[in-house]
């Protein structure tokens, strides 16, 4: 069984086994009778649970005929409904994803979803070495601080031109329904608010087709901004505006997230350049390999800062995807449609320590633990790049250093703050006594020597 089927299997199976209370009933093992009647194999008896479910969702009927066409294409197949040993091979692999990976849903959908599953399923779906490299999903509280440093709120437009599991626009779409919570006081205005912000407000693109299909999927059970979560190159074929409803508008975004394929030119500074020339105003918060910001992608950052200003260089920590990666990453801040000057202003925060200390065991429900302030020092990150040194109080001053770039370098991104290195009274003092320490012990060694003798 191919990779793309592998996913959609698992896709398909999670949409059957979800329901909604009260309008569609989950899908039970027992439902799948493994027969042979056209109309009632296996495969057909997920498809129609699918799209009561879909129906229910009321999702544009466009993109429910692409979700169904896409995962019909799998389940109908000949060969996985084939009866062996009085049971499909349908049904044993339903079987295994609702026993192995059904812990995973059931435990209650606030965050990234599919980014926990999909981390799960790595080897379970067999992807390649290259195609694992390129899909590296972000952590949920990273993918949170990049929302947070892109300042979104219930009114933003936010879009992410590398999608994968949506993990990003998750995170996006869950401050955006916060923020209207608390600053909104109707219950009728909240839902109407909570209804745009899910269908017009988030929008993202995904070459890979069976990544794109967890994208789906991850937004659909997430309360469904998948409206506009489009299966296209953002390169080369999105022309900046909405995929379902207001096809004809352009889609206003205020606020771009980021974490590209590395693979991608300029380490995926392409995507950043293409992103940002669409838009007219906001803030961008991208996390990318550091090397993008030492002269990798020059080009690139030389003809972003024509355009727009860099305001911060977040050092990551060096295991912040451990098991899956362990390139250095950055984020990256910029502010959309002014020119970066030469005079201007460039936070430059060392953030290898964020409190957080991660183990890579496969066994633990917990590899994440924090164990130095981390929650405190993820907050004052995002103060410090709004407001600046004024917010300093956990960070030291090695950790956070205000300085400039040369906008026509493209390759001085990445400083760190500058090391005195002129000695003080106390240096020489310990110089001094270091020196006395070694001449006597010297001297006491050689008179042992002697006496030996």
């Amino acid at each position: 069984m191919g990779e793309n089927d592998r996913v959609y299997l698992v896709a398909a199976s999670i949409i059957a086994t979800i329901g909604i209370p009260g309008k569609v009933a989950p899908l039970e093992k027992t439902d799948l009778k493994s027969s042979s009647e056209n109309g009632n194999k296996d495969g057909d008896i997920i498809v129609r649970k699918i799209k009561a479910f879909l129906d229910e969702k009321a999702i544009p009927s466009e993109k429910k005929n692409l979700i169904l066409r896409t995962l019909e294409n799998t389940l109908t197949t000949e060969n996985i409904n084939k009866i062996d040993n009085g049971e499909t091979q349908l049904k044993r692999v339903f079987t295994k994803i609702v026993d192995d990976l059904g812990i995973y849903y059931k435990i209650g959908l606030t965050t990234d979803f599919t980014g926990k599953l999909f981390n799960e399923m790595y080897g379970w779906l067999g992807f390649t070495q290259d195609k694992l490299n390129d899909v590296v999903l972000t952590p949920s509280y990273v993918a949170s601080l990049l929302v947070k440093l892109a300042r979104v709120n219930k009114d933003s437009y936010v879009w992410d031109f590398a999608t994968g599991s949506a993990g990003l626009l998750v995170a996006a779409m869950n401050e955006m329904l916060n923020d209207a919570k608390n600053s909104i006081t109707s219950p009728e205005e909240l839902t109407q608010k909570e209804i745009k912000i899910k269908t017009e407000q988030l929008l993202g693109l995904e070459l890979l087709s069976s990544v794109y299909m967890l994208a789906i999927l991850n937004m659909i059970l997430m309360g469904d901004g998948s409206s506009n979560i489009l299966n296209k190159d953002s390169l080369k074929d999105f022309d900046g505006k909405y995929g379902f409803g207001k096809t004809d508008s352009h889609f206003p975004a205020d606020a771009f997230i980021l974490n590209p394929p590395y693979s991608a030119n300029g380490n995926g500074m392409n995507f950043v350049e293409k992103a940002l020339s669409m838009m007219h105003k906001g803030y961008a918060a991208i996390i990318i390999q550091n090397s993008s910001g030492s002269g990798k992608a020059k080009d690139y950052c030389t003809r972003i800062l024509e355009k727009h200003t860099l305001v911060a260089s977040i050092k990551m920590p060096i295991d912040i995807f451990i098991g899956k990666s362990s390139v250095q990453t950055n984020i990256y801040v910029f502010k959309v449609n002014e020119k970066h000057h030469r005079d201007d202003i460039v936070k430059f925060i060392d953030f290898s320590n964020d409190g957080y200390t991660r183990t890579n065991r496969k066994k633990s429900t917990n590899n994440l633990k924090d164990t130095d302030q981390a929650k405190e020092r993820y907050e004052e990150l995002v103060n410090l790049v709004r407001f600046g040194k004024s917010k300093l109080k956990i960070f030291t001053d090695k950790e956070y250093y205000e300085g400039t770039i040369d906008p026509q370098n493209g390759a001085d991104w990445n400083q760190t703050a500058p090391i005195d290195t002129k000695p003080t009274l106390a240096d020489f003092k310990k110089t001094v006594s270091d020196y006395l320490a070694w001449e006597v012990s010297t001297l006491l060694k050689q008179n042992i020597d002697s006496l030996g003798k």
